[in-house]
C-alpha cells in the first residue's frame, strides 16, 4: 500500500474527465499487474493492450508507479463526487482505489469482458483477490485489506459490496446502485430512494420563516454536524414542502425524497447518494403498513444533517443522533388570507372566506388554484369558487374502503321538508363554517382551543324522518361531499384496530373538507358501562378515544341515531347542535308528497295529496318509497298516476312494516 505523492492536472477538470483520468491510471496499474502474473489462462494480448491504451490517454508519459496515489491528493474545485465520498465517509486512499476498481465493469464493456476472464466463476466483476494483488505488498497488508472490506467505512456505508459466498479472496466487488453514474455527474437517483422534483410553494410562509424555532432548523440544515431534524405536520407532504421551502430560502443544497418504504438498506442508499452530491436529504417517512414498521432508524451513520418529514403519530425516530423537532401548525388567518390573495388575485375579495373554509397548506392551495384557473380558462370564464371546490373534491385523498362510502350531494334546501325551527338550526350550522374567519380569527372567540373550527351535530329521531337527507343538504350547501361511515365495518374485535380505523376516517374527512356522517351512531357513541370484563374495558377505551377525537375535529361531523337516550351524555356536551327529527305532521306530509312526485311525472288531476297526508301518518322515507312504487304501477297500467296507485303503494309500505292499514280515502276504490 505504498503511496507516492500525486501530481499533474486537476483543478477545474470536468466530472467526466476527472473520473476518466482515475480509470485510466487504474487501468495502467492493472495492465502492469497482468504482465507479471504467472497464470495459465492469461488474458489475451488485446485485453492488456486495451488497458494500456486507457492508461496512455491520461499518463502524461509517467509510468504507472508514478500514479500510485489516489484522487484524494488533488481535490477539485468544486469538489468532485469522489472528493465528497472521501470527505463524507472518511475513506482511506486504498478504500478509494478499491471503489474505483469495483466500478470498472460499469465504465466500459471492454473492462467488463476482461474482468470476466479474471473472475473464478466468470462474473464481469473484480474480485477481492485482484484487489489484494493490486494494492497489497505483503501478508499484513492483505489482512488489513480484509478488515477494510468487511467492516471499513466503505463497507459500512454500503458504497462497496462484497458478493458471493465462496472463499473470501474469490468473492466479487461491486458498487451500490447508481454510485458509478453519480461519479459521472448524473443527477439520477435509485428508484427506491423516491426522489421528487419539486419547486416548493412559499405563498403565506413569510412570517413562518421568521419564527425562532424555524430559524433554529435553518441553522441545523447549514451546520455540517450530524443531526436529525424532524418536521411533523398533518401530512408528510405538507412537511416536505415546508422543509424544502426553508432549505431553498436558506440556500441549502437539498434533495427531496419520498420512498415507498424506508428500511435500513434504503436509508443507507439515500445517505450514500446524498454524500456523493453533498446534499441535505429531506425524506418523507412513509406510513408503515404494520406495527413493526412504526420506527425509523434516523440515519444513524449519515455524516451531516438529515430532515425527516412525518405525519403526526406515524413513527418515532430511533437512534442516538441529536434530534431537533419542529411541529407545524395551521398558518394563522392573516397568512392564509395573504396566501389566497397571492395565489388567486382574481378572488382577492374572497380571500377571507377561503382562508376560513380551507385550512390547507400552501402546496395544496397552489395546486387547487392552478386547477381552478385551468378549468375556468377552458370554459372561457373567470376563476370562481366553484372551480376551486371541484379541485379540492377531485384531489381529495380519501381511500374509499368497505368502511366508508363517498356520496356526492344532489339534494338542496327545497327538497328538505322540516319545521322552520329545525331548518333554522341546520342553516346556523352552515353559518358557523362560513363566518369562522370573522368570529374566530378577527373577534378571537375560542382562541387557542383545539377543534374550535369544528361543528359537531347530533340528529335524533325515528327512521325515515330526514336525518341522512339533512346531512346531504348540509354537505351540498358547503360544496363538499358526504363521507358516510359504515360503523359495522369500522368497529373491529382486534385491540386498537377500531381506533386506527376511526383515525383514518376522521383524518380523511378533514383533509378532504368533507362532512363526516355516522349513521346509527349509538352503536359507536353509546354510553360507557361498568367494567366487568376485558370487553367492557376495551369498549370504554374506544369511547374515550372517540370523545377526544371528536372534540379536536376541525370539520363538520354529524351523528345520527334513532334513540337519543342511548348516546353517552359526554358526547352530548361536546356537540354544538342537537336536532330532534320528529315524525312529520299533516302539513309536512303533504309537502313531502309534493316533493316526491316529480313535475315531469303524469299526475292525475283528481289526486288529493292533503287527503293522503291526513289519513296516513307516515314518515318521509315511506312517502318517498310509496311515490316511486306508484310511478311503476302507473307505468305498468299505461296511464297517469292516480289516487288508486298511491293508496295501493302506501298499503304495501304498511304491510312491510307490519302495521295495520288505516283504510282507503272516501271515493277511492279499495286496492
Amino acid at each position: 500500500m505504498a503511496e507516492i505523492p500525486f501530481g499533474g492536472p486537476g483543478l477545474g477538470e470536468s466530472v467526466q474527465s476527472r473520473l476518466a483520468r482515475e480509470v485510466g491510471i487504474l487501468a495502467g496499474r492493472l495492465a502492469q499487474l497482468l504482465e507479471r502474473l504467472p497464470v495459465r489462462d492469461e488474458p489475451s494480448v488485446d485485453g492488456r493492450s486495451f488497458l494500456w491504451s486507457l492508461y496512455d490517454a491520461v499518463s502524461l508519459g509517467r509510468p504507472p508507479a508514478g500514479w500510485t496515489g489516489s484522487v484524494m491528493r488533488l481535490p477539485a474545485r468544486p469538489p468532485h463526487p469522489l472528493d465528497n465520498l472521501v470527505a463524507g465517509l472518511g475513506l482511506s486512499p486504498v478504500e478509494l482505489d478499491i471503489v474505483l476498481l469495483a466500478g470498472l465493469a460499469d465504465e466500459h464493456e471492454g473492462l467488463s469482458a476482461l474482468l470476466r476472464v479474471l473472475h473464478p466463476t466468470g462474473e464481469p466483476r473484480p474480485t477481492t483477490g485482484l484487489a489484494a494483488q493490486l494494492f497489497c505488498r505483503d501478508r499484513n497488508e492483505r489482512e488489513r485489506l480484509r478488515t477494510l472490506l468487511v467492516g471499513g467505512p466503505a463497507a459500512r456505508s454500503g458504497v462497496l459490496l462484497v458478493t458471493g459466498d465462496g472463499p473470501f479472496f474469490e468473492r466479487g466487488l461491486m458498487l451500490a446502485e447508481g454510485v458509478w453514474a453519480a461519479l459521472h455527474g448524473s443527477e439520477t437517483w435509485p428508484e427506491a430512494a423516491g426522489r421528487r422534483e419539486m419547486s416548493p410553494e412559499t405563498a403565506g410562509l413569510e412570517q413562518w420563516f421568521g419564527d425562532l424555532a424555524v430559524r433554529r432548523v435553518a441553522r441545523a440544515m447549514i451546520d455540517p454536524d450530524s443531526r436529525t431534524v424532524l418536521v411533523i405536520a398533518d401530512s408528510e407532504f405538507d412537511a416536505l414542502n415546508r422543509a424544502a421551502a426553508l432549505a431553498d430560502r436558506t440556500g441549502v443544497d437539498a434533495v427531496c425524497l419520498a420512498p415507498a418504504t424506508l428500511d435500513s438498506s434504503i436509508e443507507r442508499l439515500i445517505s450514500l447518494h446524498a454524500v456523493l452530491r453533498r446534499a441535505v436529504p429531506i425524506v418523507c417517512i412513509p406510513i408503515p403498513s404494520t406495527p413493526e414498521g412504526r420506527s425509523v432508524a434516523g440515519f444513524e451513520h449519515h455524516p451531516g444533517p438529515v430532515v425527516l418529514c412525518s405525519r403526526r403519530g406515524v413513527a418515532p425516530v430511533r437512534g442516538r443522533r441529536p434530534l431537533l423537532s419542529l411541529e407545524l401548525d395551521h398558518l394563522p388567518v392573516a397568512e392564509r388570507r395573504g396566501m389566497w390573495a397571492e395565489l388567486l388575485p382574481e378572488l382577492a375579495s374572497q380571500s377571507s372566506a377561503l382562508a376560513a373554509r380551507y385550512l390547507v397548506e400552501p402546496l395544496a392551495a397552489a395546486t387547487a388554484a392552478g386547477d381552478a384557473r385551468s378549468t375556468s380558462s377552458l370554459d372561457g370564464n373567470e376563476v370562481n369558487t366553484d372551480a376551486l371546490v371541484s379541485s379540492f373534491r377531485a384531489r381529495a385523498e380519501v381511500a374509499v374502503t368497505g368502511g366508508v362510502k363517498l356520496r356526492r350531494p344532489s339534494a338542496g334546501w327545497p327538497q328538505l321538508v322540516l319545521p322552520p325551527d329545525k331548518l333554522a338550526q341546520l342553516k346556523e350550522a352552515v353559518d358557523r363554517l362560513v363566518h369562522q374567519s370573522q368570529v374566530l380569527d378577527d373577534w378571537q372567540f375560542l382562541a387557542g382551543r383545539a377543534g374550535a373550527r369544528g361543528v359537531r351535530m347530533l340528529f335524533a329521531g325515528p327512521p325515515g324522518t330526514g336525518k341522512t337527507l339533512s346531512a346531504e343538504v348540509l354537505a351540498g350547501s358547503l360544496g363538499v361531499d358526504l363521507l358516510v361511515v359504515d360503523i359495522s365495518r369500522v368497529v373491529s374485535k382486534w385491540l386498537g384496530e377500531t381506533e386506527k380505523n376511526l383515525a383514518e376516517v376522521f383524518d380523511a374527512a378533514e383533509r378532504a373538507h368533507m362532512v363526516l356522517f355516522f349513521d346509527e351512531a349509538d352503536a359507536l357513541f353509546g354510553k360507557r358501562t361498568e367494567v366487568s370484563d376485558a370487553h367492557d374495558r376495551y369498549a370504554n377505551l374506544e369511547t374515550a378515544y372517540l370523545l377526544a377525537r371528536l372534540e379536536r375535529c376541525e370539520g363538520m361531523v354529524v351523528l345520527a341515531t334513532n334513540f337519543r337516550e342511548n348516546v353517552d351524555p359526554a358526547f352530548i356536551r361536546r356537540l354544538e347542535f342537537v336536532i330532534e327529527f320528529d315524525e312529520p305532521g299533516p302539513r309536512e306530509r303533504e309537502a313531502l308528497w309534493r316533493c316526491h312526485l316529480p313535475q315531469a311525472a303524469p299526475i292525475d288531476g283528481e289526486i288529493n295529496l292533503g287527503q293522503l297526508a291526513n289519513l296516513y301518518p307516515v314518515v318521509g322515507g315511506v312517502i318517498r318509497n310509496a311515490a316511486v312504487a306508484a310511478g311503476f304501477m302507473a307505468a305498468a297500467d299505461g296511464g297517469s298516476i292516480g289516487m288508486g296507485h298511491l293508496v295501493r303503494a302506501v298499503r304495501r309500505e304498511y304491510e312491510k312494516s307490519g302495521r295495520p292499514f288505516p283504510g282507503t280515502p272516501f271515493g277511492v276504490a279499495a286496492p
